[in-house]
């Protein structure tokens, strides 16, 4: 699966509307269309081979809330979808692998029911994620709304038992505020917690990109961009080309 770099365009859905946040903060949503699944096709024309795909409404719910906008997005593209927020029962992972998701993310739930985690990647080996987002040194979950008291290296250690397939780390400082990435940092995880990462988070350039491509060998094998790509900072074919050289 992780055999090159990767760059993941993300959509952000709330209220059906493909939005970028701040910092994770649901009051401070811009809103970039009313048609996610036009959205999805511009990716995949421009070479995505994945798209990270973030219900945000579910991530405060606790449940799936953008199902329908996730099966148009599917019947939209060819490329694989990866789906996260409002993942927090084995019912709400298989209904979004039946909406079409190749692949989900769970956070909270690693965390707050471990069980969950074990029995996804039971039924759905190699298709489930796990997501580590950080504030200020702490997990925090529900949304980011509440910070959970594990380390880092203990909700690692749940995804490695469990056998997710990769972790999604995310600085939620960093989000949506397009003031780069902390390569060294998000290196110094990905050794630490001996799990594929997929960076996400303060992408502002192209030379964020090519910063962590370079440590594909440490682990870290690939990032997620959301609103440098709706910025105009740079599009996604020059997104993915800075992803291999």
């Amino acid at each position: 699966m992780f055999e090159k770099f990767t760059v993941i365009p993300a959509i952000d859905l709330k209220g059906g509307q493909v939005v970028r946040l701040i910092h994770g903060d649901m009051s401070k949503a811009t809103i970039y269309g009313a048609d996610p699944d036009e959205t999805a096709r511009r990716f995949e024309e421009a070479g995505a081979e994945v798209i990270h795909i973030v219900d945000l409404d579910g991530a405060i719910a606790g449940t799936p809330r953008n199902v329908d906008a996730i099966a148009r997005i599917r019947a939209s593209v060819k490329c694989a979808i990866d789906v996260s927020g409002g993942l927090r029962t084995i019912e709400a992972v298989r209904a979004t692998f039946l909406s079409g998701a190749d692949r989900v993310s769970i956070g909270s739930a690693a965390l707050l029911n471990p069980e969950l985690v074990r029995q996804a990647c039971a039924e759905f080996p190699g298709r489930v994620f796990g997501s580590l987002d950080i504030r200020e040194g702490r997990l925090a979950v529900k949304g980011w709304v509440e910070t959970s008291q594990l380390t880092i290296a203990e909700a690692a250690d749940r995804f490695r038992t469990a056998g997710v397939a990769a972790a999604i780390v995310t600085d939620i400082a960093r989000d949506g505020a397009q003031v780069g990435v902390d390569p060294v940092r998000i290196e110094e995880i990905a050794k630490a917690v001996r799990i594929p990462v997929i960076a996400s988070g303060g992408v502002a350039s192209l030379d964020d990109i090519r910063a962590l491509r370079k440590r594909f060998e440490a682990g870290v094998v690939g990032v997620v961009v959301g609103r440098a790509l709706y910025e105009g900072n740079f599009d996604l074919r020059d997104a993915l080309a800075a992803a291999i050289r």
